[in-house]
């Protein structure tokens, strides 16, 4: 009779020894060969368990790893934000779907070595891979839940543990690992793993499909432009676009081909018109609510875009505004409340010239104004976001009191939540909104209202933020992700 009080044994892949490595390709072939000695050892058991029961021993694999170990200060370029680790030492990082992240890694990787001109190492780490995300990579298997198999899943497998699944590095509160190593990148692989299955659920599309260039709407009609631009873009062979894809990943690289409708929309409805280098655009459309849009930006941030921006609706605040008025967002006021315990209200979210003069000129390229006319359609001031869609229902003495105070120009429920978790993960970000209603002034956001100048500013809101990521795509990567977003003592990977 087996004793259940016995500790298993466990059992794990046979592995190669950590080695050493001076050039980034061949660094990243390991990780790959790592990662998917675990994965299949994972799915192999898997699949004998779900047969034949409880294997009488614990199966665990574990996720590859990639360190540095330095023993001086690096000379690099005190332009560049990362590429580099702080301080001399050891640092390290688990790393999950090498080959979804194999640009990302050879960029960062070959950085390391470019400027630390010592070898990196690679091996398996002590971070056990649970067994469904090892599962995930097979679309045809599932984990049971809890009960529901013949033996209790964590007795033999192990699964997502929340407390090392966390964003204490990106919060800054992280601590060395047991071996005294620092962190090397910005997310741990279990977050990373966990996010890329929420991507999965909450955008209907598969996390590969994502491009380096994020734009967020809170509008449904930006994506009916959307679709009609990619169209437009797929039948020219010189746009350097190759498809486009909607939710439920259908993928279309003809511009004629038709895409059939959903019968169950995500809760993030997702789409993506690619480039073979990933540097295409992404647009999600997250809805309305600051809950909303930190879900999205805390998932999409592992996959380390380049840029994201808020193209969504908002109310005007001042008279002088007309419905259709852009307001480019310089500052935010954040009563959006979802983000405080991982970022002070105290802390400021600076405004990114690069992010600024981009958007700008698309605007100014959009409606042919420049200069001082284009004061006549666009505002730039204080966006505030708050967590009540309904806040002119209640006492308003408060409220603009404080939006009066603040300067803003123009409110939401997004756009602040959006700026912060960039600052927070270090993702380039900004803000362009389009005026849809003024409820100080008595014109509140009803059937009917909407003007001929509004109607045809919204057509133009989504290809202004169009063209200001295509003028982002063309900047250098370590110009556009500014130093402003890097703390005292960064993780060397972007």
């Amino acid at each position: 009779m087996q004793d259940n009080h016995a500790p298993l044994e466990i059992v794990s892949p046979e592995a190669p020894e950590a080695a050493r490595f001076t050039e980034a390709k061949a660094a990243v072939d390991r990780l790959c060969a790592l990662y998917e000695l675990s994965v299949t050892f994972l799915h192999d058991r898997f699949l004998d368990a779900m047969a034949s029961g409880h294997p009488g021993v614990r199966l665990r694999a574990f996720y590859p790893e990639v360190r540095i170990t330095t023993g001086t200060h690096a000379k690099v370029d005190s332009r560049l934000s990362f590429g580099h680790v702080a301080a001399p030492g050891t640092h390290a990082a688990s790393i999950t779907r090498p080959d979804l992240f194999r640009h990302y890694l050879e960029q960062q990787i070959g950085l390391l070595l470019e400027n630390h001109q010592v070898a990196v190492q690679v091996g398996l780490s002590s971070t056990p891979m649970p067994v469904h995300f090892a599962v995930a990579n097979y679309p045809d298997l599932a984990v049971p839940q809890e009960g529901a198999g013949r033996f209790i899943l964590r007795d033999v497998f192990d699964v997502p543990d929340l407390s090392s699944t966390n964003d204490d590095i990106v919060n800054g509160v992280a601590k060395p690992a047991e071996d005294g190593a620092g962190p090397l990148a910005p997310f741990t692989a279990q977050r990373i793993d966990y996010s890329l299955a929420r991507l999965a659920h909450y955008t209907a599309t598969d996390p590969q499909h994502f491009q380096n260039h994020v734009l967020f709407t809170n509008y449904q009609f930006y994506v009916s432009e959307f679709e009609a631009y990619a169209r437009q873009q797929l039948a020219d062979p010189e746009s350097g676009y190759t498809s486009f894809v909607s939710t439920g990943n259908v993928e279309i690289t003809d511009p004629e081909t038709a895409i059939p409708p959903s019968l169950k929309m995500p809760q993030m409805p997702t789409y993506h018109l690619k480039r073979k280098d990933g540097s295409g655009i992404t647009l999600v459309n997250i809805g309305v609510g600051p809950s909303n849009a930190k879900t999205a930006t805390d998932h999409i941030a592992v996959l380390r875009t380049h840029a994201w921006l808020m193209v969504g609706h908002c109310a005007g605040l001042r008279s002088s505004q007309s419905l259709g008025d852009f307001v480019l967002a310089h500052a935010y006021l954040r009563e959006d409340k979802v983000l405080d315990d991982d970022l002070p209200v105290w802390v400021p979210i600076p405004a990114l010239a690069e992010i600024q003069v981009a958007l700008e000129q698309a605007v100014a390229e959009e409606t042919q104004l420049d200069g001082y006319d284009l004061k006549r359609i666009m505002r730039t001031g204080t966006v505030a976001s708050v967590d009540n869609r309904n806040w002119e229902l209640r006492d308003q003495s408060g409220p603009v009191q404080r939006l009066s105070q603040s300067r803003a120009v123009a409110l939401d429920m997004e756009s602040a939540t959006i700026a912060a978790n960039g600052f927070r993960f270090r993702v380039p970000y900004g803000t362009l909104l389009c005026v849809s209603d003024k409820p100080l002034h008595g014109e509140l956001k009803l059937p009917g209202m909407a003007s001929d100048f509004y109607k045809t500013q919204v057509a133009r809101h989504l290809m202004i933020g169009i063209r200001a990521m295509e003028r982002l795509r063309g900047m250098p990567l370590e110009r556009l992700h500014s130093r402003k977003l890097r703390s005292f003592e960064e993780t060397a990977f972007l």
